[in-house]
């Protein structure tokens, strides 16, 4: 029996390169500015990455591996939680799709291939939005956001 999927897609506009957005991507030092981890690995086809917490503990929180990379406009990678890694049905797919648009980039993020109603899918749904607003603004300006805020309670 097949799972039934789920996919979420977010598009946002930088003013900024290719470069510098597949960069802020890749490097360890510059996401760990705006996404809280460090995105780990040699970044070559069949290698695997590490998604790993900026903190003290350094914990790696998710894993998959390189599907496809093709700098600076495409990164392809599978995504699973860490405890879940063995179980090929919780595994997931990243695209980052990095493209200029006029004096800015298009990135355009796929996160597929999700479970229908895991907590993955709904995981990304929120997480998604706040990582990639948090890197806009710290390529744009030198400072991401807290992606780790709370609502204010009304």
């Amino acid at each position: 029996m097949t799972k039934e999927t789920t996919s979420f897609v977010y598009v946002t506009y930088i003013r900024s390169t290719p470069q510098k957005v597949f960069e802020a991507i890749i490097k360890p030092d510059v996401a760990r500015r705006y996404w809280g981890h460090e995105n780990v690995s040699d970044w070559k086809a069949g290698s695997k990455w590490e998604h790993i917490r900026a903190n003290d503990e350094r914990t790696v929180e998710l894993v998959g591996k390189v599907v496809e990379i093709s700098p600076p406009t495409r990164l392809v990678i599978s995504w699973a939680n860490a405890s879940q890694a063995d179980d090929p049905s919780k595994t997931s797919r990243v695209t980052f799709g990095i493209e200029e648009y006029d004096t800015m980039v298009r990135l355009t993020v796929t996160h597929d291939e999700l479970e229908a109603g895991s907590g993955m899918a709904k995981g990304v749904s929120q997480g998604w939005p706040a990582v990639l607003s948090s890197l806009k603004s710290f390529l744009e300006t030198g400072s991401g956001i807290d992606i780790f805020a709370k609502p204010k309670s009304a």
